[in-house]
């Protein structure tokens, strides 16, 4: 528990460094520069297609017409409008987790590791390919959880629960391999992973519930749809700070956890690693005693 308030409190800490302030802000900027060009080439084309789509659906028509009967005729402009933005809003979120993971979570590593860790050995293999496999690897057994544990979100209690699980475990999953993989080795990552399993899991599921903090921005984006140009940056910002928190928290974790590791148990990390590589390496010499 100690560990785990001390990584939290440093990671808030590191939220206010100007270099973690500025890396949140870049994916936002690009983003937001991406948006106004696409929407000043290809807005009006866009919002005449949607409307039209509007027009042609025989809901939306009946729609029209009740809201003509009840002089709110007008509100018939603002949807289309609205409408487009809550469907590009989302594409442009996951640009934005796409520009923090590539451009955040390395740099945000290097912050920590040089700060703090400066002097802590680097044994991972440090591979890009290996880090993409395994988060696509989880990514997949998160979404197939999810797919499966659809019908129980009939349940009220459980859609407050199994989504945060799910999505915890694979926050938890990613975020500890990216912030071990240049330090431990294999082994060293398993033994970690083991050992604060329960830690790690409440931590990916706090930064879950802190990932649905945007929806309050959306919210109000359907009660201010003139606050569009504020609101969804606004949103784009808080899931890159929450998405930095998030790397922050679990390097200071899991470095410190590495650290410890070594200082206290050194030798059982060495055999555990021999373990793993022994049978590999006993293989020709039991077969040179063969008959």
């Amino acid at each position: 528990m100690t560990l785990l308030l001390d990584s939290f409190w440093r990671a808030v800490a590191y939220c206010l460094h100007p270099r973690v302030i500025a890396l949140s802000l870049l994916p936002l900027g690009l983003l937001v520069a991406l948006s106004f060009g696409l929407g000043y080439l290809y807005w009006a084309s866009a919002l005449a297609a949607v409307t039209a789509w509007l027009d042609a659906s025989v809901v939306f028509s009946t729609l029209w017409g009740w809201l003509g009967q009840l002089g709110a005729g007008e509100l018939r402009q603002g949807i289309a409008p609205v409408l487009l933005v809550l469907l590009v809003a989302p594409v442009l979120i996951v640009l934005a987790l796409l520009l923090v993971a590539l451009l955040m979570t390395p740099a945000v590593l290097r912050l920590v590791a040089t700060r703090r860790f400066a002097t802590l050995e680097r044994h991972g293999a440090s591979s890009m390919l290996g880090s993409a496999l395994w988060s696509l690897g989880h990514t997949v057994l998160a979404l197939a959880a999810l797919a499966l544990s659809l019908p129980l979100w009939l349940v009220p209690p459980l859609i407050l629960i199994l989504p945060p699980l799910i999505w915890g475990w694979l926050t938890y999953r990613v975020m500890s391999y990216d912030a071990l993989d240049a330090h431990a080795s294999r082994a060293e990552r398993r033994a970690i992973l083991r050992q604060h399993r329960t830690p790690l899991l409440a931590m990916g599921i706090v930064c879950g519930y802190l990932g649905a903090a945007p929806a309050l921005a959306w919210a109000s984006l359907t009660l201010f749809a003139v606050a569009f140009a504020v609101l969804i940056p606004l949103a784009i910002w808080i899931y890159t700070l929450v998405f930095a928190f998030s790397a922050l928290w679990f390097t200071h974790y899991c470095l410190s956890a590495l650290q410890t590791l070594r200082q206290s148990a050194p030798t059982a990390i060495e055999i555990e690693a021999k373990a793993a590589t022994a049978p590999a390496a006993d293989a020709p010499a039991a077969l040179s005693h063969e008959p």
